[in-house]
């Protein structure tokens, strides 16, 4: 499985978005700066606000390109659709 993923700050001000094969550990590895050079770590990018899985890695590339290619008030549309108080989602991948 593949996911595009969004993380945002703690005031929602700044937002990420990206792909994985393993969601529980990249956004661990965004939580706890493990690359702490990342755009992530610098703006303390942290929350998961949005997330979406797709079998197929390409499908997976094209929709991380498309939502990286909108504007900002579109991307809030997204996250708001599946989490309308932006709330970090990360411990609920954990149970």
């Amino acid at each position: 499985m593949y996911y595009v993923y969004i993380l945002a700050n703690n005031t929602g001000t700044t937002i990420y978005t990206g792909i994985t094969n393993d969601l529980i550990r990249r956004v661990y590895e965004h939580k706890h700066h493990l690359d702490p050079n990342s755009f992530t770590a610098k703006y303390d990018v942290t929350r998961l606000v949005y997330f979406d899985s797709t079998p197929d890695v390409r499908s997976a590339i094209e929709r991380e390109k498309q939502i990286k290619g909108w504007k900002r008030a579109k991307k809030n549309a997204l996250v708001e659709g599946m989490n309308p108080k932006w709330e970090d989602l990360y411990d609920s991948l954990l149970r």
